[in-house]
């Protein structure tokens, strides 16, 4: 073989080397947020004709259910008609949390959530050190939504996440939890734990991808759980990059844990907002 043969040959070489290390498939400009917690996240109010209406093809879901009611399998990314978590949940903080980002970032960026989440679970069924213990004393009624996840809600969101990642970049975490874990002064270390997980399984460096909390049902609502907001709001003393988004103002059904569909429209608003103000962009005039 000649010196010419050879370099090329290596040149070749490298630059395989170059496409299985970094994947050209990725975009840049995809931006991915991992979305995670109970109800609310889940989404609890019934999505109305104008949630479905005019849903901007830019902004995806990545199902982590199979849903063939939906038309949906595991694993697949669709545009993000509500419902966004499992097949049969409702209108969540994430609909309109990625409505706001595609309405304000540059035409040529995609936005996808993953939705993991599980109606009346506390933060300890993310902790993988307590995930066993927790599941063996959960409700009958909690565990069929386990189930759908295999038995391991944290895992799917892993599992989800790094098919993503073939596909875009994560740019942040969306939580909504602590109505179950009212009181618990200790949920902000229980929430590093979860996130920093997310971080070291995902290869994702701290700085780059916020963690956004929301708080429960507003006290000026009547929150039967009100008072956990005072312990969300130590949350970014615990991590430096995590943000509260507000819930003063936002209507309940009636029954003081769950939001109405105005309700999460106008939150997952608030989310998209923040994030927005994150990356840089700020919104367009009007908005």
């Amino acid at each position: 073989m000649n010196k010419r043969k050879i370099i090329y040959s290596l040149l070749t070489l490298t630059a395989l080397h170059c496409f299985s290390a970094t994947g050209f498939s990725q975009d840049k400009k995809f931006y991915i947020f991992l979305c995670f917690g109970q109800s609310n996240m889940e989404g609890n109010a019934r999505p109305e004709a104008v949630d479905s209406a005019g849903v901007d093809s830019r902004f995806k879901v990545l199902e982590a259910v199979d849903c063939p009611n939906l038309g949906r399998k595991k694993g697949e990314w669709y545009t993000a008609l509500p419902p966004l978590c499992r097949c049969r949940t409702g209108l969540s903080p994430a609909d309109y949390f990625g409505r706001t980002l595609v309405a304000n970032l540059p035409k040529d960026v995609t936005v996808g959530v993953i939705n993991v989440a599980i109606g009346g679970c506390k933060i300890e069924l993310f902790m993988q050190d307590s995930l066993q213990s927790y599941v063996s004393k959960a409700p009958a009624w909690m565990i069929p939504m386990i189930k759908e996840y295999d038995g391991n809600p944290y895992q799917r969101l892993v599992e989800m996440a790094k098919l993503a990642q073939k596909d875009g970049v994560i740019k942040g975490v969306l939580l909504h939890q602590g109505e179950s874990n009212t009181g618990d002064t200790t949920w902000p270390q229980k929430v590093k734990l979860v996130y920093d997980n997310l971080l070291k399984d995902l290869h994702l460096k701290p700085k780059a991808v916020p963690l956004l909390a929301g708080e429960t049902v507003n006290a000026d609502q009547g929150g039967a759980c009100a008072s956990m907001n005072k312990i969300i709001a130590t949350l970014p003393n615990t991590i430096p990059n995590a943000y509260v988004i507000s819930s003063a103002g936002l209507p309940q059904r009636g029954d003081k844990l769950h939001f109405t569909a105005a309700g999460y429209r106008e939150f997952g608003k608030r989310y998209g907002l923040k994030m927005l103000s994150l990356l840089g962009y700020a919104p367009k005039e009007g908005y």
